[in-house]
């Protein structure tokens, strides 16, 4: 599993440099990744700088965070929704059986975590961050209103950048469901992702019937292979 220890050295840019061949895709250097956050924070809204930084999750961020962070409330964002759009070569998936990953795809809402990073604390657990989701291109980062019981907070996520060439678009619960029963990578199967998004959406006390849905029909699926 990725933490902390292994982003900071960069085995996350490390891995992706070795396998260019599989994401047919350059990863990005450290001294882009850098840009990419400075750029980022640049358009960081005025109005929300007293607290420190607020990061919506909405995926594997919500059990494997690898920031520290000081505060974590239950979140509701608005224009995007959660979407199993990122096809994974790596990680949790193989070229032969790529597995899918969740991303943040144009329209409706999302319910997630919303976490406080500290004032002090914001350059070096956003560095941890960059290196972790901006690797690739595949997500581009958003400032976004975060609704919570607390209030309003503005925070950064990270939405999927559909010019991508890792993006599925709109892929059929089926074929989302045979991805997510069979594809494996180094880091376990699509199936773990799937069910360690839901254990961490019920945690927030936050019901996502498509990710249950598609936990059925995986275990359906599952099961008619089994008898086969």
């Amino acid at each position: 599993m990725l933490n902390r220890d292994s982003i900071r050295d960069g085995v996350v840019y490390k891995l992706l440099k070795k396998n260019q061949h599989i994401t047919k895709t350059i990863p990005q250097t450290p001294e882009e990744r850098s840009e990419s956050l400075k750029n980022t924070l640049k358009e960081r809204p005025a109005d929300s700088t007293r607290e420190g930084v607020w990061v919506f999750a909405y995926g594997s961020l919500l059990w494997n965070p690898a920031f520290l962070y000081v505060e974590r409330l239950r979140g509701q964002i608005y224009g995007y929704h959660r979407s199993y759009c990122i096809w994974a070569h790596l990680g949790r998936g193989s070229p032969e059986n790529p597995g899918l990953m969740l991303a943040l795809d144009r329209g409706g809402s999302c319910c997630g975590a919303a976490y406080r990073i500290a004032p002090e604390k914001i350059e070096e657990e956003l560095t941890i961050l960059w290196s972790r989701e901006m690797a690739l291109k595949t997500y581009r980062p958003a400032w976004v209103k975060i609704h919570t019981n607390k209030g309003l907070k503005i925070g950064i996520t990270f939405i999927i950048n559909r010019k991508d060439q890792r993006y599925a678009g709109r892929v059929s619960p089926n074929l989302i469901a045979k991805h997510l029963a069979t594809a494996k990578g180094s880091l376990g199967t699509s199936l773990e992702y799937l069910e360690k998004a839901l254990t961490s959406l019920e945690e927030l006390e936050i019901r996502d019937s498509t990710l249950i849905n598609l936990k059925q029909r995986v275990v359906l699926l599952q099961n008619s292979i089994s008898k086969e």
